[in-house]
């Protein structure tokens, strides 16, 4: 299991994760701006049909990817510097679904997956505010998607992302936060600073999942944690 996270992600947080598969410490210079530059829902899109990555993703994870025969497509969009060229590949893609902002995401991820419904959102970065769930049910920490996914007759639970740090910003979001591996569904951070976090703990065990808290600090958005 090779597993891709923020090079800032806190110490303790990357210890735990280690212990599930192959932690690679990702991080980009001069492409986007400095808070989202090791976040990989900048430069990834995980979808059925496929890994989508950015053209621009530096040469070194292309290599990895090759090296452990981790097959991708390159999308059509760099990612740039500034909203919304950042947010090309932040896109969420579920079994049934592909949730994004149809006038930024790059054009290769629908292409990967034409039978999926698109669910247009305002948001461009899906992934950081949005939690998928095996039963079709979902978190997010952004009210523009809760609305749109309500009036799509879908379960999601909206969750306050303000105790989720994210340097540079008052706050992160709690997609960003996560990472999803088989049935475990993985927090930077202690469930316990929401204050949903009962109703997080009900919907995700609902779902057939369990929580693994990677430390017990306040939770911090690490632009998902990918695991491949």
């Amino acid at each position: 299991m090779l597993i891709l996270c923020d090079s800032k992600m806190p110490a303790a947080a990357k210890s735990s994760l280690a212990s599930f598969g192959e932690v690679i410490e990702f991080a980009t210079e001069g492409i986007t701006y400095e808070t989202i530059s090791g976040h990989p829902d900048i430069f990834f899109c995980k979808t059925p049909g496929g890994l989508v990555v950015a053209p621009n993703l530096p040469e070194k994870y292309f290599t990895i990817l090759d090296q452990h025969a981790i097959t991708y497509s390159k999308g059509r969009l760099a990612v740039g510097k500034k909203y919304p060229k950042s947010a090309r590949y932040n896109t969420l893609v579920t079994e049934k679904y592909s949730i994004q902002n149809t006038e930024i995401a790059d054009p290769v991820i629908a292409e990967l997956n034409p039978a999926h419904k698109i669910i247009p959102v305002k948001q461009g970065y899906v992934q950081c505010n949005l939690l998928a769930l095996p039963n079709n049910t979902f978190i997010t920490s952004d009210r523009g998607i809760e609305k749109s996914l309500k009036q799509h007759d879908i379960e999601v639970l909206f969750v306050d992302p303000s105790c989720v740090q994210l340097d540079g910003f008052e706050h992160g979001f709690f997609g960003g936060a996560c990472g999803k591996s088989g049935e475990k569904l993985f927090i930077c951070g202690s469930l316990h600073y929401f204050t949903e976090s009962e109703k997080i703990e009900k919907s995700v065990s609902a779902a057939g999942m369990k929580i693994v808290e990677l430390y017990e600090g306040q939770p911090v958005d690490v632009g998902t944690i990918l695991f491949m």
